[in-house]
């Protein structure tokens, strides 16, 4: 009974939650639960999170098995999307590889970092308006959420953190094309001026032509906030330039 419970569970996810079992079965919560421990320590399934499963192949061994990171954040918080460092890795935007996934969502999640099989997931809450530029990718035949290429960028300059600092992004910047009237559009959607600053003063740098509205506030911020405060004044962009900009020859 318990192998055929899961196999008409194999036949929509590779995944499941217990609420799906229950919605697919209607057989009794305590029976449910007794049936999951049993297909668990049989190396059937391996638990992802509370009430979460990862449907084990036949022939495939416990432990050994599992799905592309992106999958299985996919199924870690709704909606969401890869973004940040992540998204810039994903577009081959930078060759540093993160040892953290990134997901981006408007939801609440208790659990803001969660390991599964040697693998932790950053959860980045954002407000509902910054939620956007998100485009559908394929992976091992499951859709996946990724912030398009420009809202990579914008994302990163919003929250340096999540990408590595501001250097992630001028490297980004570099190895990639862009639709400039995207980058604009979006970086006066997010609603934060930092964002402008940073993203006009790295363009201008590095010869992307882009239109922006100037800077009206007289506070400096830093370029990137990742790092000490200290460096030269840009009065254009009312930028703390804390941070050696290398040449494009330096980037390759």
């Amino acid at each position: 009974m318990s192998i055929e419970i899961l196999k008409r569970m194999a036949k929509d996810n590779k995944i499941f939650s217990f609420t799906d079992l229950y919605e697919k079965t209607k057989i009794k919560k305590d029976m449910l639960r007794v049936i999951i421990s049993r297909l668990e320590e049989q190396g059937y399934i391996e638990r992802i999170e509370k009430g979460k499963y990862l449907i084990i192949p036949l022939g495939s061994e416990k432990g050994e098995y599992t799905l592309h990171e992106f999958v299985i954040g996919s199924y870690l918080v709704k909606p969401y999307a890869i973004g940040y460092w992540s998204a810039l890795h994903y577009y081959g935007l930078t060759e540093q590889i993160p040892n953290i996934v990134f997901l981006q969502t408007p939801a609440r999640k208790k659990n803001r970092i969660i390991d599964v099989f040697g693998v932790s997931y950053r959860i980045v809450r954002i407000n509902e308006e910054k939620y956007f530029g998100i485009k559908k990718e394929w992976i091992e035949n499951i859709p996946i959420s990724v912030t398009n290429k420009e809202k990579t960028i914008i994302d990163c300059l919003d929250k340096p953190e999540y990408s590595g600092g501001i250097i992630e992004t001028i490297k980004a910047l570099n190895n990639g094309t862009f639709d400039t009237a995207k980058l604009t559009e979006y970086a006066e959607k997010i609603k934060n001026d930092a964002v402008i600053r940073r993203l006009g003063f790295l363009c201008e740098k590095m010869n992307i032509d882009i239109a922006l509205p100037p800077i009206k506030s007289n506070t400096y911020l830093a370029l990137d906030p990742t790092i000490p405060k200290k460096g030269e004044n840009n009065w254009k962009w009312r930028l703390v330039v804390n941070l050696d900009i290398p040449l494009r020859g330096e980037l390759e």
